[in-house]
């Protein structure tokens, strides 16, 4: 592919979550870091206030492994489709675009939350802070956090046996964080669950 850098050899790259489809960052490359992003299947960029390439994630751990790369129709800019290691950016927030001027309620920004509560319990998991709640289940073990989803797992259907949906909407959000926690512990990415919804969407089209 031919594409156009600017007077400084440089072209903007939209960082995007292959799975969720969220913007991660918003960076940019010269020939030679798009050319180790290609070749690596890691995102490579070069910092403007450096001026030097930098790996992302070779401090951090936080890589992104590149699922797709695509150009635009001007071919002055890339889009880059990765599936995360941990967060994005440097604050730790999963996206560096996490701060909103305007939000459509029910937007597709909403699904969001499930992967920052990833994010959160696999910090959980790492640094078992005392008094926290998922401390408690990852301390206790896979037996508990099964226990717990079978628990939650019922509520729910008591609440929509009752028609409560005050109550349903409660017991479906502690289903959901106690199933990130299960997902967490046995080491199974929420994406591969996502791309698997993905992969029986397209089958059934």
């Amino acid at each position: 592919m031919k594409m156009k850098f600017d007077e400084k050899g440089l072209i903007p790259a939209i960082i995007q979550d292959a799975a969720t489809k969220e913007v991660l960052t918003l960076a940019y490359m010269n020939q030679e870091s798009l050319t180790k992003t290609l070749e690596t299947e890691e995102t490579w960029f070069y910092s403007r206030s450096r001026q030097e390439l930098w790996h992302k994630g070779a401090t951090s751990g936080n890589t992104q492994s590149v699922v797709n790369v695509k150009y635009d129709c001007d071919q002055d800019a890339v889009l880059v489709l990765v599936e995360p290691k941990g967060p994005a950016c440097h604050t730790g927030a999963v996206s560096c675009f996490s701060e909103g001027v305007m939000e459509r309620k029910g937007s597709l920004a909403d699904y969001q939350i499930l992967q920052s509560l990833e994010q959160v319990i696999m910090q959980r998991e790492q640094e078992r802070p005392e008094g926290a709640y998922t401390t408690y289940l990852f301390e206790k073990g896979v037996d508990k956090i099964l226990k717990k989803v079978g628990e939650e797992a019922s509520e729910v259907i008591i609440a929509a046996k009752n028609r409560d949906q005050e109550e349903l909407k409660w017991e479906a959000a502690d289903l959901l964080y106690h199933l990130q926690v299960l997902l967490v512990e046995q080491g199974l990415p929420f994406t591969e669950v996502l791309k698997t919804l993905e992969e029986r969407h397209k089958d059934r089209q």
